[in-house]
C-alpha cells in the first residue's frame, strides 16, 4: 500500500496566506495601528489567536481578529479581500488560485506547523480502541450501510454511531476524504457537521456512542473529554501522538 500520513496538516503543511498589501495599517508616532482580520481553518485557528494575542500586546494600536469558517469559506472571503490572513489545513486550490488572481489578490504562503487527523470517541466507550483503515472507510464511504456499532464489528454492542465530522469546506474533510475514501469530498451526508472542532469535541464529549474525526491540537486541548482510536493500516495498530505524527509512524 502506498504510504499516505494521517498527519494531514503535516502532508499538506497548514498555511497562512499572507496579502502582501491588504493589512489595513499605518506607522505612527508609537508604532502599527489599524486592524487585521484573519478567517479559515479551525485546525490552524489556535496558532492564529496566540500570534494574534502576542502581536496586539506588542502593538496595542492593531486589533487583530481570527474567525473559523473552514479553510474552504476562508479562502473564499481572502480572494473576495475581505481578508488580511488566510488559515488553512491543505494548499490553495487551483480554482481558488485562481479566483484569487482574478481579484487581483497576491498572496504568500507560509507553513507553520504539523497536525494529525485523529480518530476519536467517547471516554466511556470500553469497546473501541483500534480501528483499520477498512472500517473506518465502510462507516464513512458514499451510502454506508453502518448505522451501528454491531455493523463494524460482531462483537461491538448494537448500539447507533453517532458522527461528528468536519463540514465540507474544511480542509480537513477534504484531506480525510481523499486519504481514506480515495476521492475528494467522497463522504456520508448523514453526520453531524461544524468548520469549528469546538463543536465537535462537545459533541463527542457528550455521546457514548459517537465517534468523530478532527485535528490532534483539539485532542490535546480536551483530553479529559476524549479518547483516541488506534489505526490499523496492516501493520498494527497505532495510535496518535507527538512522537507518532512527526515520525510518520501514524500512517495509512
Amino acid at each position: 500500500m502506498n504510504e499516505r500520513s494521517l498527519a494531514l496538516h503535516a502532508a499538506l503543511f497548514p498555511a497562512l496566506l499572507m496579502a502582501l498589501s491588504a493589512c489595513a495599517r499605518a506607522e505612527t508616532g508609537t508604532g502599527l495601528s489599524g486592524a487585521v482580520q484573519v478567517d479559515g481553518s479551525s485546525t490552524v485557528a489556535p496558532v492564529s489567536e496566540a500570534v494574534a494575542e502576542e502581536f496586539q500586546i506588542a502593538n496595542p494600536g492593531v486589533r487583530v481578529t481570527v474567525g473559523i469558517s473552514g479553510t474552504g469559506g476562508g479562502f473564499q472571503r481572502f480572494c473576495a479581500g475581505e481578508t488580511d490572513v488566510s488559515d488553512a489545513s491543505r494548499p490553495i486550490s487551483e480554482g481558488e488560485a485562481e479566483m484569487c488572481a482574478s481579484a487581483g489578490v497576491e498572496y504568500l504562503e507560509l507553513p507553520v506547523a504539523w497536525d494529525g487527523l485523529s480518530v476519536l470517541v467517547n471516554p466511556r466507550n470500553e469497546f473501541v480502541r483500534c480501528l483499520t483503515v477498512d472500517e473506518i472507510r465502510r462507516i464513512w464511504e458514499p451510502n454506508s450501510r453502518v448505522s451501528t456499532w454491531r455493523d463494524v464489528r460482531p462483537e461491538f454492542p448494537d448500539q447507533p454511531i453517532k458522527l461528528y465530522g468536519p463540514g465540507t469546506d474544511s480542509g480537513t474533510f477534504d484531506y480525510f476524504t481523499e486519504t481514506i475514501m480515495g476521492e475528494v469530498g467522497a463522504s456520508r451526508p448523514d453526520y453531524q457537521a461544524s468548520e469549528d472542532d469546538n463543536v465537535l469535541v462537545q459533541g463527542v464529549a457528550g455521546d457514548e456512542y459517537a465517534l468523530a474525526y478532527f485535528g490532534y491540537a483539539y485532542v490535546r486541548e480536551n483530553a479529559d473529554k476524549l479518547q483516541t482510536v488506534g489505526v490499523d493500516s496492516g501493520a498494527g495498530c497505532v495510535l496518535p501522538s507527538a512522537e507518532t505524527i512527526l515520525s510518520g509512524a501514524y500512517a495509512t
